[in-house]
């Protein structure tokens, strides 16, 4: 121990406003060797005793001979959490703020599957078959839907990249398989992936399949239409986001004419 360690155990008793007479009735230390002790008087120090003054001043052995704050947290972390958090610190601004919009996007969906399986309309759901999971990017898991649908293909490809011009012609339509089940089985048009600006999820050539709102969630995957270009992105509030750490963000108020076209669902992948 550093002679450090005799300054913070006179801090923290001064701190809880406690004289060495207290000191010593509560941590049972003989006043004599306690007074030796703070004055630095004593060669070599009883573990004991530090022992003693830690509970006495309730704190850890730890912050008294190394001056390491304790963890006062409620939070025991396993083997892979501590991992985790440790490839999080080697993540960049850019990884960090994907990494948030996915932990947001699964606490979302892990909340509403709690509430659908514990509200009383649960029971009423199940008998039809349908289990509400939200519109989110990973994976197509949920209601299962009997028989097959066509819904509009728009043939100019949305960018996953730089934007490309959408105008609504080239309309024409796709049928969607009888095996899709999730909300991407409730898609109100498609539209076709230009680029690779979100990869690795979403490729060149895939077929997003689109829900009609005006409005998305910040995480969620969503079409949006700036000046006239079309953009297949992650709504990020006030910018645009790319899966693709090659990309940067695309801020919306560089824009004059800023719409959202909709909320993508899920995806048909390219043959």
């Amino acid at each position: 121990m550093g002679p450090d360690y005799i300054e913070r155990i006179k801090q923290l008793k001064n701190d809880r406003k406690m004289t060495n007479e207290a000191l010593s009735q509560v941590s049972g230390i003989p006043l004599g060797t306690l007074s030796k002790l703070l004055a630095g008087f004593s060669d070599s120090v009883k573990l004991s005793n530090i022992v003693a003054l830690c509970d006495a001043l309730d704190c850890s052995v730890d912050y008294i001979v190394s001056g390491v704050p304790e963890n006062t947290n409620n939070y025991t972390l396993d083997g892979a959490e501590i991992r985790m958090i440790e490839d999080y610190r080697r993540l960049d601004d850019y990884g960090r703020e994907l990494v948030s919009l996915v932990i947001g996007k699964e606490r979302e969906r892990v909340n509403h599957e709690e509430y659908v399986h514990s509200s009383p309309a649960a029971s009423a759901i199940r008998k039809e078959n349908v289990i509400i999971t939200p519109a989110h990017r990973y994976g197509d898991s949920g209601a299962k839907r009997s028989g097959k649908r066509q819904i509009t293909l728009y043939d100019l490809p949305v960018s996953a990249g730089v934007g490309e011009y959408l105008d609504g012609e080239g309309a024409g339509k796709i049928t969607l398989p009888a095996s899709l089940t999730g909300p991407a089985a409730g898609a109100d048009f498609a539209l076709r992936i230009s680029g690779n600006s979100m990869e690795p999820k979403y490729h060149n050539g895939d077929i997003l399949l689109v829900e009609d709102t005006d409005a998305v969630e910040v995480g969620d995957p969503c079409v949006y239409i700036l000046d006239g270009n079309g953009y297949f992105k992650i709504f990020g509030g006030d910018c645009l986001i790319s899966l693709n750490p090659e990309y940067g963000r695309i801020m919306l108020k560089d824009f004059e004419q800023v719409n959202c076209a909709g909320r993508v669902l899920g995806r048909l992948k390219k043959r």
